[in-house]
């Protein structure tokens, strides 16, 4: 069934209001020190969700914890380099984080099944190419090949990137149920980076319908001026997306003649992918 935008926002706004609760909250300790752990992850949780958009007031508010426990976690997060504070007081994930989340994805199952065809679309198109999974309200690297051209892409492995700019955020969104898209949707802040990016949640859902029908999606300069790609998802066993895969091209290489090439690889690559990882895991 399809169901209008605008119904389902003032239903997922209730939703939040009734639900929003800690994790101390919501599940109580079983071993020693878990309550501990459990704010530290909350506050975390929040501060990953939320990367360069809280200061120590918004996170106290939000994790509902007393400022001076709030100021104390993060103390003892920022001491051991998982989270940081920038210059306007707000904070975002630390590097040694994103160190050990792109340990645990070098042996993902979900990039070693991808590897070799993502090596493939790089040598065929000449052009960067990025696997990203899921990673709250966005997708996150976790392998990139660089074009052997002179132009290259300023991302890297482990950074997170939006969904509504990026084509493999599309490309996710776009391989969910309608219902599920549209509550993602709902919470999305639709924050412009260029004067292409959708920014009208009702359009920018036309946009995903658009990319499911055609079975490819497409950046059209929408995270990042002079930038366009291409994506596609990758679904596991059972049919759920579990990641994107994209080809970027810098605007002075994209040859508009080409479009369909492109389109045809990307949902190519990703459809083998599919099948490797589901070859892999049992």
């Amino acid at each position: 069934m399809t169901l209008a935008f605008e119904t389902i926002c003032p239903a997922i706004d209730t939703m939040n209001k009734h639900t929003a609760v800690s994790t101390g909250e919501a599940f109580g300790p079983t071993v020693q020190g878990a309550a501990s752990f459990s704010k530290f992850m909350t506050v975390l949780q929040v501060i990953a969700d939320n990367p360069g958009k809280f200061d120590i007031a918004r996170l106290t508010a939000t994790a509902r914890f007393p400022r001076a426990t709030t100021y104390r976690i993060v103390a003892g997060l920022a001491a051991e380099g998982l989270v940081m504070q920038n210059r306007d007081g707000t904070y975002t994930l630390g590097y040694r984080l994103i160190q050990l989340a792109s340990k645990s994805w070098e042996a993902s199952d979900i990039r070693t099944a991808a590897r070799p065809f993502i090596e493939a679309l790089r040598d065929a198109t000449k052009e960067t190419v990025h696997l990203a999974v899921p990673s709250g309200n966005g997708m996150a690297y976790i392998d990139k090949l660089e074009s052997p051209n002179a132009v290259r892409m300023m991302t890297r492995i482990g950074a997170r990137v939006e969904f509504h700019s990026t084509s493999v955020g599309k490309a996710y969104l776009a391989a969910l149920p309608e219902e599920r898209a549209l509550k993602i949707i709902a919470g999305l802040e639709l924050r412009p980076f260029t004067e292409f990016t959708f920014t009208d949640p009702n359009l920018f859902l036309d946009e995903v319908r658009k990319t499911r029908d055609r079975g490819y999606s497409y950046d059209h300069e929408e995270n990042e001026r002079d930038i366009r790609c291409f994506g596609s998802a990758v679904y596991d066993r059972s049919g759920e997306p579990v990641a994107g895969v994209s080809i970027s091209i810098p605007l002075y290489r994209y040859d508009e003649g080409k479009h369909a090439d492109y389109a045809r690889m990307i949902r190519e690559t990703a459809k083998s992918i599919t099948q490797s990882l589901q070859a892999v895991v049992k």
